[in-house]
């Protein structure tokens, strides 16, 4: 059952909703990288201003902060991330991504909004929108935090821009993240709910030559196919079927032409895991491999292994969660939010934000892809047997969250989490610090 408190939030949602979606589809059209998110935080501080919040631009670079003080009462940080990927999009939508961008790297690379940061970013929106239009049912302070660069890390990039000297002290941080499962589910749960995350960037040296002579050489272009094979038996071999690891590479580049073996090859790894003593593992067993097919290859220098992009696992606060739980049952029924059955394999840097504040933070997920394409509204059996072949996943070039329900559903879990902070006449939670 929704809390009055909520009930009044959520009066004048429907009517909000078409211009969410103009917003969300325009978000969508002009995705833009990690740190490069210019336009998208004009969009976000313009709609700000307009609704009556305080606005600081060029947080942690690209990031935005909104403030609404609204009397004496807990402060409540909500959060959604702006960025997008390097993925040419293929879905075929009248809105979709034609954009390119210069990476970091100075490649040109098309972009996409892969991982549905657009649809973090219009719920927030939406979120803010309604905190200001009804200001008479709420008490306390709501920071609203457009973070850039989730992708490789951008939380850490606030808080040393002086994020938190800068604004006020949250009680509880609350986030959420899209999700390939049925629109109008959410879901999450208590202690870790999303995995830790060490990115390596991996170079080969060889000794190159012509394609004909392979003998007078070291082919890097072998080595690394040897060190990609090697890999995949850290976890199907070292790693215990009760234990949670990944191991991907997701990008290897090597040589110009079919007939010379180059000098040199690239490979970027991604490991994923769930406790310090598998990530402390995997990492090391990634290290031996490397070296040891270089070393067997003959390899005329070491070769480089430097980490980059690294997250901590994702905890929820128990209690917290339990709170937020309750309250999205209640508005979005309890059949239609589940307890996730363990860790999930992706990352987020979203618990940065309450581990540098000290306080509880809640990091749920909900989802936004077409019910039809779903035999059975079971989410927890998708997260358990995995998604059939005809819903993307995250990250795919064909995914694209419908907007209706998934825009006021994203809008209504973000009130509903916030209101038993928010709300005078609810039951309010223990604060998470001394104030």
């Amino acid at each position: 059952m929704t809390a009055p408190s909520l009930t009044r939030l959520l009066t004048g949602l429907p009517d909000r909703l078409p211009g969410l979606r103009a917003v969300y589809e325009d978000l969508h059209a002009h995705p833009e990288l990690s740190f490069q998110e210019f336009r998208t935080a004009g969009v976000v501080a313009g709609l700000l201003r307009g609704q009556g919040w305080q606005v600081t631009e060029g947080v942690g670079g690209t990031g935005v902060v909104g403030v609404l003080a609204n009397g004496a009462g807990p402060v409540v940080l909500l959060r959604a991330d702006m960025d997008g990927l390097p993925v040419r999009e293929l879905t075929g939508l009248p809105y979709a991504s034609r954009a390119t961008a210069v990476d970091a790297e100075g490649h040109e690379v098309p972009v996409m909004h892969a991982c549905g940061h657009d649809v973090h970013v219009t719920c927030l929106l939406g979120a803010t929108a309604q905190l200001a239009a009804a200001r008479g049912e709420w008490r306390g302070t709501a920071v609203a935090v457009f973070q850039p660069a989730e992708e490789v890390g951008g939380a850490p990039a606030m808080i040393e821009d002086g994020f938190l000297d800068r604004f006020p002290r949250a009680d509880v941080c609350l986030g959420q993240h899209v999700a390939p499962a049925p629109a109008g589910f959410a879901g999450t749960r208590p202690g870790p709910v999303m995995a830790a995350s060490d990115s390596l960037r991996v170079r080969l040296f060889g000794r190159g030559g012509h394609g004909s002579m392979p003998e007078s050489t070291v082919d890097p272009v072998v080595m690394a196919a040897a060190v990609v094979m090697r890999l995949q038996t850290i976890v199907s071999r070292e790693t215990a079927a009760a234990q949670t690891a990944v191991v991907t590479v997701g990008s290897l580049h090597a040589g110009t032409k079919e007939n010379i073996i180059p000098d040199t090859a690239e490979l970027r790894i991604n490991i994923r895991s769930t406790t310090p003593a598998v990530r402390d593992r995997v990492l090391a067993a990634v290290d031996r491999i490397v070296r040891a097919e270089a070393a067997a290859s003959g390899a005329p220098k070491d070769p480089e292994i430097t980490p980059f992009n690294s997250f901590p696992v994702t905890v929820n606060d128990v209690e917290a969660t339990h709170t937020v739980m309750t309250a999205l049952a209640g508005a979005l029924g309890p059949e239609r939010v589940f307890t996730l059955p363990g860790t999930l394999t992706g990352s987020e840097d979203f618990g940065v934000f309450g581990t540098a504040l000290g306080v509880p933070s809640v990091f749920w997920h909900f989802g936004g892809a077409d019910p039809a394409l779903f035999r059975e509204a079971d989410p927890e059996a998708l997260v358990r047997d995995g998604l059939p072949a005809t819903v993307p996943a995250n990250h795919s070039p064909y995914f694209a969250p419908v907007p209706d329900p998934t825009i006021g559903v994203g809008v209504t879990a973000l009130l509903a989490a916030a209101a038993p902070w928010l709300c005078p006449e609810d039951p309010r939670p223990t604060a998470g610090h001394e104030r």
